[in-house]
Parts: structure tokens; C-alpha cells; sequence
């Protein structure tokens, strides 16, 4: 089983990035705060203001350590990565599936029942939870309205008809989102799901915490030597991680909407953690540190894989799974198996 390796976020503005005698370093106002053994770190992620060295891009590259550079918000800028790994048949196979809807059609609808099924055992926790009766039952009305979605997804044969279920199945979930959030101040509900940008502080941080998902699924999908722009669920477009958004699918419920909701109902995150600028919500970086450590333990947890039988670090999801994906695509496995959260 592959080890669980170590991603380093950069948070500090102004910070330096270089490599020395086989570690990773990062210097702040002239003092090196921070030296790593490169061969424990997988991914640098890069918030805001950050230089790297060109000595330490090549290192990277040579060793197949992922760069990855956001802005201070979490916004994607870009990644470097090395030379393309994996066997080329492999990618090619990939690409001859996203035009073949006799692969297409039961990959996307396995990956969407495994998203209702993990939504719906979000409604159902939290209903089980909730101190309210009339919201524990609004909860559980949403739940059984997933379920009758998976119902229709049954039934469904064409990619257009399965997206279309899953926008109304998200429709169905984002708006008892507030019912599941238990935090004392008014300023910190939820009204309803905003991207880009994110106009409250829930949003803000359900955006982040999937900025973070989408790189582990990327770095994870290169290593195995997948392309992560040619997807099957999610259209193709330059510079979209395609393949990365259709398996993020199947974790955004139980591992980021999870965390996201834990922090804010343990009083972690408060409204003095948000800024707002021209109707964009922001996170400060104190609250960005507090995320990013709390989403590193909570992949370093361990569960049982559904289909491997196995226990392993909730952080290797996303390898296991992109490994899983090759193998169906060589052959050597009948379906993809979704990752339904237990």
C-alpha cells in the first residue's frame, strides 16, 4: 500500500522557496523558518505572494513533487509537474473511453448514486443529530427525496439525463445545508451555494476545502499516469481538471462538507474569521492555517476501504481510487467502484 506523504501549504506572504542539500526550505523576512526532507513531501501548495526558486522547480520535477500556486484566497493560478508518468497506452485508452458512451454512461452514473448516497447519509446523520424535531424531519424528507433520485438515475441512459439528476439532487441537498449548520451566529448561515466568488463565509470554506480535494485528486491521478483533464462527467475545457471534479464527486459530501460543518458547529470558525470586499467573502489567514491543519488530520484518520476491505489513511482515497480507475481501463476490472463513504 502506498504511503500517506506529507503536502506543504505556504500560507506566509513574501515567503521564499528553496532546495538544500535534499530538503525543501522556506525562507520568511531573511530567516529560514522551515527545512523538510524532500523525499516526505508529495505536493508545495502555494497561497498568495510566494517565490520558488528555479533550482528547486527542476528538484521538484525530478522527483515528481507537485508545485501548485493559489491565491491568497484559494483561487488556482497553476501547477508545475515534472515529465508525464505512467504508460502512454493508458492515457490513450482514457481518451478513447470519454468518446465511448458504452464507458461513459455507467462510469458517470456510478459516480452520481455514490454522490446521492453520501448526501443522503449526510441528511441522515445530521437529522439524527438535530436538538429541532421539525428540522431533524425536514432533513430526512431530503434524504428520501435523494433516495427517489437514485431511483431515477436507474433509469437513466445518457450523460445529459445523469447531470441533469445530479443538479437537482444538489439543488435538493444545498438547501438544507443551514438546517445541518449549529452555530450561534446569524452571520454564519447558509442561504444557498455561491462558487466564484463565494459571497459568505460557509461558501467560502466549502470552495476551499474543495480547492484543497481537487489538488490531492490531481497530484493523485498523475501519479498513476491518468490525464486529469479528460474527464467523463464534467465537459473538457483548457485548463479544467476534469477527471480530478468527476472523483471529487464522490468525497465532497463526507470529507469536506463534513469538515466544513464540524468547524463551524464546534465554534472553531467565527465571523471575526471573514472579510467581505465588494461582495466577496474572504477568509483570513488565520482561519486559512486552521482549515488547512484540520483538513491534514483529518486525512491522516483511517477508515475501511468498501471495495479493498482494507484499512488505510482517509488521505490515500484518492490514490486508491485513481488507481482503481486505471484498472478498469486496462481492463482488469469489470466497473469502477465509487467510493461510498460507510
Amino acid at each position: 500500500m502506498r504511503k500517506l506523504l506529507n503536502t506543504l501549504y505556504v500560507t506566509t506572504e513574501d515567503s521564499y522557496l528553496f532546495c538544500e542539500n535534499e530538503t525543501i526550505a522556506v525562507k520568511i523576512g531573511g530567516e529560514v523558518k522551515v527545512r523538510l526532507p524532500a523525499h516526505t513531501i508529495e505536493t508545495v501548495v502555494c497561497f498568495g505572494n510566494t517565490t520558488v526558486s528555479t533550482p528547486l522547480i527542476a528538484f521538484c520535477g525530478e522527483r515528481g513533487i507537485g508545485l501548485i500556486f493559489l491565491s491568497k484566497y484559494g483561487r488556482f493560478y497553476g501547477r508545475v509537474n515534472g515529465p508525464v508518468s505512467g504508460n502512454v497506452l493508458l492515457r490513450k485508452r482514457q481518451y478513447e473511453a470519454s468518446e465511448d458512451r458504452e464507458f461513459v454512461v455507467p462510469f458517470i452514473k456510478g459516480l452520481i448514486s455514490c454522490k446521492l448516497i453520501n448526501s443522503r447519509n449526510m441528511l441522515l446523520r445530521s437529522s439524527r443529530e438535530h436538538p429541532d424535531r421539525k428540522a431533524a424531519e425536514d432533513l430526512k424528507s431530503a434524504a428520501t427525496q435523494l433516495g427517489k433520485m437514485g431511483e431515477q438515475l436507474l433509469m437513466a441512459d445518457c450523460p445529459d439525463t445523469i447531470r441533469g439528476i445530479e443538479g437537482v439532487a444538489a439543488s435538493i441537498y444545498f438547501s438544507r445545508f443551514d438546517k445541518m449548520l449549529k452555530t450561534k451566529y446569524d452571520e454564519l448561515r447558509f442561504d444557498v451555494r455561491s462558487r466564484h466568488p463565494p459571497q459568505n463565509p460557509v461558501n467560502a470554506v466549502l470552495s476551499f476545502l474543495y480547492v484543497l480535494l481537487a489538488s490531492d485528486i490531481q497530484s493523485a491521478l498523475e501519479t498513476v499516469g491518468l490525464d486529469p483533464a479528460v474527464g467523463f462527467l464534467h465537459a473538457i475545457r483548457p485548463g479544467r481538471p476534469s477527471l480530478a471534479l468527476d472523483l471529487m464527486e464522490e468525497l465532497r459530501a463526507p470529507f469536506c462538507d463534513r469538515l466544513a460543518l464540524a468547524l463551524f458547529n464546534r465554534g472553531q470558525l467565527t465571523p471575526e474569521d471573514f472579510e467581505y470586499n465588494t461582495g466577496v467573502c474572504t477568509i483570513s489567514g488565520k482561519a486559512r492555517r486552521l482549515i488547512i491543519s484540520s483538513y491534514q488530520t483529518r486525512k491522516k484518520e483511517t477508515i475501511i476501504h468498501p471495495f479493498l476491505k482494507e484499512e488505510i489513511e482517509i488521505g490515500l482515497i484518492p490514490h486508491v481510487q485513481a488507481k482503481l480507475l486505471a484498472r478498469v481501463l486496462r481492463g482488469d476490472l469489470d466497473r469502477y467502484p465509487p467510493f461510498v463513504w460507510r
